[in-house]
């Protein structure tokens, strides 16, 4: 019997790991202490991420884009009349339109939104990458947990198996009690295999948004995260989403400028001088021309309606992601509420004394007071709730994550700024 005790009793050890600093976490209300080697490595999952140096990349040419659009719109032309006839003539020619509409000012602001947006859609995808690597980073830490109390159960199973078959071979327990025994191992075994499995989905998760960016991620914290009342939303229009969107909307408003000042057909001022020679006689010549486009073929007027529909558009997509934004942040701290309370109530209520329920449950059954199918039935339940109690922390880690990025404080809290309201 001291061996199938002390299997237990280090199956119920490992068991209390996870919910040994129950009493302190359901008092702390402060955000779990982020070490600097997890800013490190979002830091270097951004570096290595493709999709965050096209997005870089994207809003570098939007930059310069700008500085294109901020550019004269015309150049001035240079031209060489050269005539052999009756008439000798040689004359050079310079010609510039010019911009009296103020196309270069519509198309600066035009080019100047539309690069507030990539820089919009840089940080939101970079707040994107770090959500997705911090779930993925969470799931597989609890995985593993879950993995290693799986190696546990397959253990203690293993032993609980040796005893019976001894226990058989005195006559201390029937056949089928003994067939019992080795079902129990095999099942968890079986579970085992699935648990494995599981640890090697989410790691591959994981490498999938980081590659080989970070080789040892930094452990995940013991303690549940905050409630979400320590954590004040950016205000609505602050948010990535409606700072992008409302630069849409800009470019588009911008856009409808650009239009009419195209409509608008500006001058060109040609001035020419050379000499022309008629027989002996040799004339210096200079002359002045303006010329100036007539819209009388293409108006212009579609691209205005069309610019005007598409800032419609734009203007729409604002108001939606305003209702979105609003609703997503209710979502996100709802799920995240009723979480992180389950899981406070199960770290808080008796289904965490596991070791002394194991104890109790070994106890009674080398007293032959139970049998050994509701032993292994009332230790596999508690097997069972200890896993799932891993798996409602990863929830409650993913629901964090996504209740951060809601709300718009996702990097805040990498960097240690999340706490603007009291818990």
């Amino acid at each position: 019997m001291s061996v199938l005790r002390a299997a237990l009793a280090g199956a119920a050890c490992l068991m209390c790991v996870a919910v040994a600093t129950a009493s302190e976490v359901a008092g702390d209300a402060s955000a779990p202490s982020m070490t600097p080697s997890l800013q490190e490595a979002l830091r270097s999952v951004w570096a290595a991420s493709p999709d965050i140096q096209a997005a870089r990349a994207e809003s570098e040419a939007a930059q310069a884009r700008v500085r294109a659009a901020a550019q004269p719109v015309y150049n001035p032309s240079l031209s060489l009349d050269a005539e052999n006839a009756d008439v000798d003539r040689r004359t050079v020619g310079l010609s510039l339109p010019l911009d009296l509409s103020g196309k270069r000012r519509a198309r600066t602001a035009q080019a100047d939104a539309q690069w507030r947006g990539r820089e919009a859609s840089y940080e939101l995808l970079r707040r994107e990458v770090a959500s997705r690597w911090l779930k993925a980073w969470s799931a597989a830490s609890l995985a593993a947990r879950q993995r290693e109390l799986g190696e546990r159960r397959v253990a203690l199973m293993r032993r609980f198996d040796a005893l019976a078959a001894e226990r058989l071979a005195v006559g201390d327990i029937s056949s089928p009690e003994r067939d019992l025994a080795a079902l129990a191992l095999g099942e968890a075994q079986i579970q085992q295999a699935s648990l494995a499995a599981g640890e090697a989905a989410a790691r591959a998760e994981l490498d999938a948004v980081a590659g080989d960016a970070v080789s040892v991620a930094p452990a995940l914290p013991a303690a549940l995260p905050p409630a979400s009342q320590g954590v004040e939303p950016l205000p609505v229009d602050d948010r990535p989403e409606l700072i992008k969107a409302r630069a849409d909307e800009a470019a588009a408003q911008a856009g409808i400028e650009v239009a009419r000042k195209a409509r608008l057909p500006d001058p060109t001022i040609s001035l020419t001088g050379g000499r022309v020679r008629t027989g002996t006689a040799t004339d210096q010549v200079i002359g002045l021309s303006v010329s100036i486009p007539l819209p009388v073929l293409n108006s212009g007027r579609a691209e205005i309606d069309a610019a005007l529909a598409d800032a419609g558009a734009a203007a729409a997509v604002v108001r939606s992601r305003q209702q979105w934004t609003r609703a997503s942040l209710r979502e996100a701290q709802a799920r995240y509420d009723a979480l992180r309370t389950a899981g406070l109530a199960f770290r808080e209520g008796r289904a965490a004394a596991f070791d002394d329920r194991t104890a109790l449950l070994e106890k009674l059954w080398r007293a032959g007071e139970i049998s050994t199918s509701d032993y292994l039935v009332q230790l596999k339940q508690s097997l069972d709730t200890a896993l799932s109690a891993l798996a409602l922390e990863s929830q409650a880690w993913q629901a964090w994550f996504d209740y951060l990025a809601a709300a718009g404080r996702l990097t805040d809290w990498l960097d240690g700024r999340t706490q603007d309201v009291s818990p």
